[in-house]
């Protein structure tokens, strides 16, 4: 989650990058800065993944429990969450730059099992990932809208649950959670010497911008991200404060093309999502109404806490809207001639 400081960085700041960069150009200075925070994100993820994996109950021939090993799941949960943010702060780089490693990562757990069940909830293979470690630690808490939704999948998961034993105990510390530790490892490894271009540095937010609408739509089926742990509104805050981030470090090539105004409205946008990101408690999306219609929402509908920050979103993620935040990033990149993304 980002301050209002970081949306504008001192001139003292502003100077130090230029000075650490020598002669660089304004170009060269966002790439580099941007990469120095994608890189720092990279070791918190790997950070995070490791104390997941370390904060793992030793097997033991009963497995392990939400009763039993309260204060280890704790731990775990917070090391999760640690990791879920993270990932989120650079998911709009590192899933252009990583493809495969971002669905081993991060793909929901309905996307993995709609063509081939998972028969093994703890293992590396099949469902991997934050999603299937988080459906196994919040297996006592998961909302019943969720398990409804899921027993419908074509597949018919086994609906989440701790270890039993000593081997699926094990599994799930050196598999399931040790492949997520390799996998992070390896995309901090492979990243270092990548030469960041800026159509993946800029435009990768615009792109993580706009599936904030898409976000907050799956919640209406059950099929939101960080379900399991009630943590979606979360990944969005941090996928904003990524954003943002990467947003301020092309600030001085933009305002060297003669759009400060620009960067005024862009900052002005940024502020205006996180005060209502803000303004709900929690780490989940509000709930949504019952009986709400995407399509054409009521004026009751429109007025919850959900429906609220659902049309806030319907307009700033829309490229047809002049004033909307992606449109707007849209026209900085246009002026900064920073290029298309390559598919």
């Amino acid at each position: 989650m980002f301050s209002n400081r970081s949306l504008a960085p001192s001139a003292a700041l502003v100077a130090m990058s230029f000075a650490i960069a020598g002669c660089a150009s304004p170009q060269e200075v966002a790439t580099q800065r941007t990469k120095d925070a994608i890189a720092r994100e990279l070791a918190t993820l790997t950070s995070a993944a490791r104390a997941l994996r370390d904060a793992t109950p030793a097997p033991d021939p009963d497995g392990w429990s939400h009763t039993a090993d309260a204060q280890s799941i704790e731990n775990m949960r917070a090391a999760w969450r640690r990791t879920r943010v993270a990932y989120e702060r650079v998911e709009g780089a590192v899933a252009i730059l990583f493809p495969e490693t971002d669905v081993s990562i991060d793909e929901r757990f309905d996307a993995f099992v709609t063509e081939r069940a998972d028969r093994n909830l703890f293992d590396g293979e099949g469902v991997t990932g934050m999603h299937a470690i988080e459906r196994i630690l919040w297996a006592d808490s998961t909302p019943e809208r969720v398990r409804t939704f899921e027993q419908g999948l074509p597949t018919m998961p086994e609906p989440g649950r701790t270890p039993r034993d000593a081997t699926e105990a094990t599994q799930f510390r050196d598999e399931l959670v040790g492949r997520l530790v390799r996998d992070c490892e390896a995309m901090e490894r492979q990243f270092r010497p990548l030469a960041l271009d800026n159509a993946t540095a800029f435009r990768g937010v615009i792109g993580s911008l706009e599936e904030q609408l898409e976000k907050i739509d799956k919640a209406a089926t059950s099929e939101e991200e960080s379900r399991y742990a009630q943590f979606t509104l979360a990944d969005m805050r941090a996928n904003l404060d990524g954003g943002v981030t990467t947003f301020e470090a092309f600030v001085p090539w933009l305002e060297s093309v003669g759009e400060r105004a620009l960067v005024t409205q862009i900052r002005a946008k940024f502020t205006a999502i996180d005060a209502a990101y803000r303004a709900h408690a929690g780490d989940g999306i509000p709930a949504v109404p019952v009986g709400y219609n995407p399509e054409a929402p009521s004026a009751e509908h429109t007025a919850t806490p959900y429906g609220q920050l659902r049309a806030m979103l319907v307009a700033e993620s829309d490229p047809m809207r002049r004033d909307s935040l992606v449109s707007l990033m849209r026209r900085a990149a246009t002026a900064m001639q920073i290029p298309e993304l390559r598919r």
